[in-house]
């Protein structure tokens, strides 16, 4: 309890530093996830992908961003075994976001698409099981969250393969694919927005609203939702007048105009990977500095405990900052080298993953966003066979992965004991 009351406001700094550092790794490598595709399939230049991820990866964290945070901080490690000694939690939790932000400014600097959560559970996992003991290690929970990789990628390479298919029979295998777009494409983009609507009134917008007198039940979300999705296809409806057809263009590639259309469809589906994959992931950042910010605060660990709006605020404003500064590099991995995307192929795999990361991120399942998004342009991939796939650069991508889990242990193991070390 000593070291809690004399270097409490010392770690308290450490952690929102080490916070603001691990939100960056976030945004430098992981968001090429979600803008990836956009880019990949040029429905984006970078730097309207850039400034999309930044309004809405903010947005995502901030405003459903709470829901996962507390799976990530007191799900993984049980509280009650370090109830004597709470500074052990804030050196773990100070080691994790140390643990982990090296090693993806490590990663993004080689330019590999690693995952954060992989990171960040690493990272938990490692200091725990060597510094505290194996038994402060909630192993059917981690056990859980492994099994969320595995399903995760498979639900969004599902997803994603049946909206491309549902493309191809609507639109692309028909005899005007040009006049089909422009009928069924409203119908995608309602999704879009009903989808992105939803998560954010049922999950997200709790600890927003939490003192206000706006609590929308589940039905009254839908009808919410239904409205806003309507406005975005509307607003949908507005942008494609301006696309004509292009005979000369389509003599040479059949798809061109459509593939206009499409294009359209695509900054929505932007808004909403970055929107999803800001609600999900902000819990890396921000799960371990609210266990600290908990613990110092009241000077004891508890099972629960809220999460400011500020611990928010500096998670997504991280995000953002790694983002602008150095997500261009690893953009380019998941955008260009793995298949060859259209930004009708583009826009099945960013709808099949953000789908599956606001369902994620709704029911507090930390799942990996860049498993997630290979998986869906890997489903996108295989709906057109799988001599489109790149497997050279998926086996690579495959590899990081696997280094990834030790080497944030690791990592954490050393830095838990020159904290314990320093202040113990």
């Amino acid at each position: 309890m000593t070291v809690i009351a004399e270097y409490g406001q010392t770690l308290l700094i450490l952690a929102c530093i080490f916070g603001v550092f691990m939100a960056w790794g976030v945004g430098a490598n992981d968001v090429a996830n979600a803008m990836g595709t956009s880019v990949g399939s040029r429905a984006l230049t970078i730097k309207q992908a850039i400034l999309v991820a930044m309004v809405f990866e903010f947005l995502g964290a901030y405003l459903a961003g709470g829901e996962v945070t507390s799976t990530i901080r007191k799900g993984i490690v049980d509280p009650a075994i370090m109830t004597e000694n709470p500074d052990l939690l804030v050196f773990g939790m100070l080691s994790a976001l140390l643990a982990a932000g090296t090693w993806l400014l490590i990663a993004s600097i080689l330019g590999w698409p690693v995952s954060t959560t992989h990171s960040i559970v690493g990272a938990i996992v490692g200091f725990a099981a060597v510094g505290i003991s194996m038994d402060a290690v909630d192993w059917d929970k981690v056990g859980t969250i492994v099994a969320s990789w595995v399903v995760s990628p498979l639900l969004a390479g599902t997803i994603s393969f049946w909206l491309f298919r549902s493309v191809q029979k609507l639109i692309l295998n028909t005899e005007d694919p040009f006049s089909n777009a422009k009928r069924y494409i409203p119908l995608y983009m309602f999704a879009v927005g009903f989808l992105i609507a939803m998560v954010t009134l049922v999950k997200g917008l709790k600890h927003v609203l939490s003192d206000s007198a706006f609590q929308p039940n589940f039905f009254e979300s839908m009808g919410i939702s239904a409205v806003i999705g309507v406005l975005v296809a509307l607003l949908g409806i507005r942008m494609m007048r301006s696309i004509k057809r292009d005979n000369e263009a389509d003599s040479v590639h059949r798809f061109t105009s459509v593939e206009r259309v499409f294009g359209i469809l695509m900054i929505f589906t932007a808004c909403a990977m970055a929107f999803a994959h800001g609600s999900n992931d902000v819990a890396n950042a921000v799960g371990p500095l609210a266990a600290v910010v908990s613990v110092v605060t009241t000077q004891s660990v508890s099972a629960e405990a809220a999460i400011p709006a500020w611990v928010l605020l500096i998670g997504a404003g991280g995000i953002v900052i790694g983002l602008a500064t150095y997500g261009w590099k690893v953009i380019a991995t998941i955008g260009k080298k793995i298949t060859e995307l259209t930004p009708s192929r583009g826009f099945a795999a960013e709808l099949g993953a953000a789908g599956t990361v606001v369902l994620a991120s709704g029911t507090g399942l930390p799942v990996s966003t860049t498993q997630t998004l290979v998986g869906a342009v890997l489903g996108v991939g295989l709906a057109r066979g799988i001599g489109a796939l790149n497997l050279r650069v998926i086996g690579t991508i495959f590899m990081s992965w696997v280094i990834t889990l030790p080497a944030g242990a690791g990592l954490a193991i050393l830095f838990f004991f020159f904290f314990k070390g320093v202040f113990g």
